[in-house]
C-alpha cells in the first residue's frame, strides 16, 4: 500500500532529493532545513506554502470519516511488521527477534493516543523521505493529481500517515531502524498547521526496541479516542483479521474470592470461613484479534460449522443458517480469496427496502485490511442478498483506502463473484428433490433475480432465465419455471413458438382474464405475471430459447394466418355483427380504440385488450402510482395512448341479443331505449373488470346492475317505491348477487 510508505521505505525510490541540507542551496528547495539554536542534534524543515493547502485538503476533503485515522496507521504498522518478517530470512538480528506486533496505549491524563509497532522501524533518511511525501513527490503535482481527479495517482503520494491528523493537532514519530548500526533512535515531530517539521536524534534508552511508536496529541473535540471500547470497536471493524496480534492497554476488572473478616470475627470453631468477591483492577495490553480469516485457508481444511460459525459473527446473522456457501480463490490476472453466503431468510433491513444502504452484504478487504461494506460496483445490487468476504491484493486504492478505483482488476473480480453466486443458486435447485428448499429460496430472493433480468439482462439473461418461477393456468398453487411450461406444450404450441402470460394485480386476478379461454380452447398452458416487476421481467426477458413470450392480453396474440377456416369464419362473423360493432363504437366513443370480433372467447361475452405496444392495466397503474409518489401527478396522455380494444364473442346469447336489438331498430344513429344503453356500457364495463381495468364510475355501474335486476323498473321508480323495491332488491341480490357483475345477468 503507498500509504504505508512510512514503514516500507524500500518499497519507495525517487530520482531527485528534495531535502536540501544548509551547505547546498543553489537550487530552490521544496522545503529548507535549518539548525535549531537550542539543540544542533535537532533539524526543523520547512514546508512550501503549497503544503498547508494539501494537508487541508487530506483533513477535510479527502476523509469522509476521521475513524479511518486507525485503519491508516495500523494497517502501516502491519506492513512494517510484515517487511521485518520478510528481512528476517537475510538479517540474523531481525530473526532472533521474538514474532512483530502491534500495541495501542490510550493516555487520557497526556490527552495522547499511541500506535507502536515492533516493526521493521525508520532511519533519519527515511524519515526525510516518507515522513515528507507530499513534498517529496511535489506539492504541485498532487494538487494536479486533485484537479483532475485521478484518484488512484493520489494514492501514490502516502498521504495515509497524515490522516493521524484528522484527530491529532500535533503527531511524533519515535524509531529505532533495524538497519541501524548503532541503534540510533529518531523523532519525528509535526504539527498540523506548523508548516515544517523536525528530527531529533533521541537516547538510546527513548526506544528500547526496534520499531516505531506513533503519538498523537489529540484535539479537543477528539477525546473519545482515548476510551479502550471506541479504539477496540474501530479495530474490530477495520483491523479484525491483521495477521499480527494488536493488543490494547485498558484496564481490566477480576473478580476473586477472599476471607469475608468481618464476618469472621466471630467465627466459631469449626465453622467454614466466610468468604467474599472483591474486583481486582489491573491495568495491561489484551489482545483482540483472536478469530483468523477462515478465507485464507484451504476450503478441504475448514470444517461446515466454522464456516457457519463465521457467517453468523462477520454478519451478526445468529437467527439464520446460510442456505449455501462458496469458498474460492482467483489466479491468473487477479489474486483474491472469498467466501459468499446465501443467508437463510431475508435479511430484516432488506424485508423494509429491498436496495437498503443499510445493507452491508460483501466486505472487502486488501491484506486482511477491511476497506469497505458498501462498495457497490464489487457486486451488482440485484445480488444485494448475498452475503460475503472479498480479500484482494491486486486492487487499486487511492489515499486511505477509502475509494476504489474502477479497474480492470475490479470487473474481473465482479464478473466472479456474480458467477459464483448463481452457481450457489443452481446448486439448490439442482439439489432439491421436492423443490421445498429452492422454493424457500424463491420466497426470500424471487425478486432479485428478476431485478437481475431488468437491469443486466444483456449479460445474464439465459442464466437467469431458468431460474424464475410463475404460477401458471396448470400449476394450481405451486410454482412452475419457463423449462417446465415448456416440456409440457403440446404439438400445436410447440408449432406455434410461443409461451403465453397473462397480467393481473396478484393470483386471483389474473385468472379472471377472458384470454385464459382462449387459451384453454387450445389447451395451451398460460403464465400469471402478478405483480408489475413480473411484467417488466417478461418483456425484458421478450424470449425463452426459441419461444416468444406473448402477452395474451394484447391485439393480435392469437393471428394465425395459416388457420384459413378460423380466419374464413371471423370475416363471416364480422360482417353479420357490422352493425353492432358500428354501434358499439359510437356508442362507447372514447373508452375504446376499436371493436373487433374474437372466435377465441368461449365464455365471456367480451372482452378488452391492449395494442401491440399498450400498456397493461397493471403496469398503467403502477406507472400512475410512481408519478404521484414523485410529485409529478397523473401522466399527461396515459388514457390516449393506453385505449383498449373491445373484443366480442359472437356466439354469446349477450351478443347475439345485442346485435338483434341493432338490426331491429333499423337505424345508424342512437337506440332511444335505456335499458339497451345500460346493457351496452355494462358489457363495457363487465369486460374491463375481468381483464384487469377498474371501473371509472362504481355508482354508476352499481345502478345499472339494479336497474337491470329490478325487472320492468327504471331507477326513478325503483327509488319511489322504496320499500317494495329494497325487498325485490334484497331478494335479487341474495338469489343472484355471485352473478350480478357476470355478462349472463344480461
Amino acid at each position: 500500500s503507498s500509504s504505508a510508505a512510512a514503514f516500507a521505505p524500500a518499497l519507495f525510490t525517487t530520482k531527485s532529493h528534495t531535502i536540501q541540507s544548509t551547505k547546498n542551496r543553489k537550487a530552490t528547495p521544496a522545503f529548507v532545513p535549518r539548525m535549531s539554536a537550542v539543540e544542533s542534534a535537532e533539524e526543523t524543515f520547512e514546508f512550501q506554502a503549497e503544503v498547508g493547502r494539501v494537508m487541508d485538503i487530506i483533513i477535510n476533503s479527502l476523509y469522509s470519516d476521521r475513524d479511518v485515522f486507525l485503519r491508516e496507521l495500523v494497517s502501516n504498522a502491519a506492513d512494517a511488521c510484515d517487511k521485518r518478517r520478510f528481512l528476517s530470512l537475510t538479517n540474523d538480528a531481525a530473526a532472533s527477534a521474538e514474532s512483530p506486533c502491534i500495541r495501542i496505549k490510550p493516555d487520557p491524563i497526556a490527552n495522547t493516543l499511541t500506535i507502536e509497532d515492533t516493526g521493521v522501524g525508520l532511519t533519519r533518511d527515511e524519515m526525510n523521505n516518507n515522513l515528507g511525501r507530499i513534498a517529496q513527490s511535489g506539492t504541485k503535482a498532487f494538487m494536479e493529481a486533485m484537479d483532475s481527479k485521478d484518484l488512484n495517482l493520489i494514492g501514490q503520494f502516502g498521504v495515509g500517515f497524515y490522516s493521524g491528523f484528522l484527530v491529532a493537532d500535533k503527531m511524533e514519530v519515535i524509531s529505532r531502524s533495524m538497519n541501524s548500526k548503532n541503534g540510533e533512535v529518531y523523532k519525528w515531530t509535526s504539527q498540523a498547521q506548523g508548516g515544517s517539521y523536525t528530527i531529533t536524534e533521541m537516547p538510546a534508552d527513548a526506544a528500547e526496541e526496534i520499531g516505531t511508536k506513533i503519538v498523537l496529541h489529540l484535539k479537543d473535540d477528539a477525546s473519545d479516542y482515548l476510551e479502550s471500547s471506541k479504539i477496540e470497536s474501530l479495530l474490530q471493524k477495520y483491523s479484525e483479521f491483521i495477521e499480527f496480534p494488536i493488543s490494547v492497554y485498558k484496564e481490566k476488572t477480576a473478580y476473586e474470592q477472599v476471607p469475608d473478616e468481618e464476618a469472621n470475627a466471630k467465627l466459631e470453631e469449626g465453622e467454614e470461613p466466610k468468604m467474599k468477591t472483591v474486583p481486582i483492577k489491573s491495568e495491561g495490553f489484551e489482545q483482540l484479534n483472536n478469530q483468523k480469516p477462515i478465507w485464507l485457508r484451504s476450503p478441504k481444511e475448514v470444517t461446515e460449522e466454522e464456516y457457519t460459525e463465521f457467517y453468523k459473527a462477520a454478519f451478526k446473522s445468529s437467527y439464520d443458517d446460510p442456505m449455501a456457501k462458496t469458498h474460492f480463490v482467483l489466479e491468473g490476472q487477479v489474486e483474491a480469496r472469498a467466501i459468499l453466503y446465501i443467508p437463510g431468510m431475508l435479511p430484516y433491513e432488506l424485508s423494509k427496502d429491498m436496495f437498503s444502504d443499510d445493507s452491508k452484504n460483501i466486505r472487502l478487504y486488501v491484506r486482511r485490511v477491511f476497506i469497505n461494506d458498501k462498495f457497490e460496483d464489487l457486486i451488482p445490487r440485484w445480488l444485494k442478498f448475498i452475503r460475503g468476504v472479498v480479500d484482494s491484493s491486486d486492487l487499486p486504492l487511492n489515499v486511505g483506502r477509502e475509494i476504489l478505483q474502477q479497474s480492470k482488476v475490479l470487473q474481473i473480480i465482479n464478473k466472479r463473484l456474480v458467477r459464483k453466486s448463481l452457481d450457489m443458486i443452481r446448486d439448490i435447485e439442482a439439489a432439491d428433490d421436492d423443490g421445498a428448499s429452492y422454493i424457500q429460496f424463491w420466497n426470500n430472493f424471487g425478486k432479485y433475480l428478476k431485478v437481475g433480468i431488468v437491469e443486466d439482462g444483456d449479460t445474464y439473461k439465459k442464466e437467469l432465465a431458468p431460474l424464475l418461477r410463475f404460477f401458471s393456468s396448470k400449476s394450481g398453487e405451486e410454482y412452475t419455471s419457463l423449462d417446465k411450461i415448456v416440456e409440457g406444450m403440446t404439438d400445436a404450441q410447440k408449432e406455434n413458438k410461443k409461451i403465453y402470460y397473462v397480467t393481473g394485480e396478484g393470483l386471483s386476478k389474473a385468472k379472471m382474464s377472458p384470454s385464459i379461454e382462449k387459451l384453454a380452447k387450445k389447451g395451451y398452458e398460460v403464465l400469471y405475471m402478478t405483480e408489475p416487476l413480473d411484467e417488466i421481467t417478461i418483456e425484458t426477458l421478450s424470449s425463452f430459447g426459441d419461444y416468444k413470450l406473448v402477452d395474451a392480453n394484447k391485439d393480435g396474440a392469437f393471428d394465425d394466418d395459416s388457420d384459413e377456416e378460423a380466419k374464413k369464419e371471423k370475416e363471416e362473423a364480422t360482417e353479420q355483427l357490422s352493425d353492432l360493432i358500428d354501434y358499439l363504437e359510437m356508442e362507447l366513443g372514447e373508452k375504446v380504440k376499436s371493436v373487433k370480433i374474437s372466435k377465441l372467447l368461449s365464455e365471456s361475452p367480451a372482452a378488452l385488450v391492449q395494442g401491440a405496444y399498450g400498456m397493461s392495466p397493471t403496469m398503467q397503474r403502477y406507472m400512475q402510482m410512481q408519478s404521484v409518489a414523485m410529485g409529478e401527478g397523473s401522466l399527461p396522455g396515459m388514457g390516449s395512448m393506453n385505449q383498449a380494444i373491445l373484443e366480442i364473442n359472437p356466439d354469446h346469447p349477450v351478443i347475439k341479443e345485442l346485435n338483434g336489438i341493432v338490426k331491429g331498430a333499423g337505424t345508424s344513429g342512437p337506440i332511444e331505449d335505456e335499458t339497451f344503453a345500460n346493457k351496452v356500457t355494462l358489457l363495457y364495463d363487465v369486460a374491463a373488470m375481468t381483464s384487469g381495468y377498474e371501473v371509472s364510475d362504481p355508482a354508476a355501474f352499481a345502478k345499472r346492475v339494479v336497474q337491470l335486476m329490478s325487472t320492468g323498473a327504471t331507477v326513478s321508480d325503483a327509488v319511489v317505491e322504496e320499500s317494495t323495491a329494497n325487498v325485490e332488491k334484497d331478494d335479487a341480490a341474495s338469489d343472484d348477487g355471485d352473478d350480478a357483475i357476470t355478462p349472463e345477468v344480461m
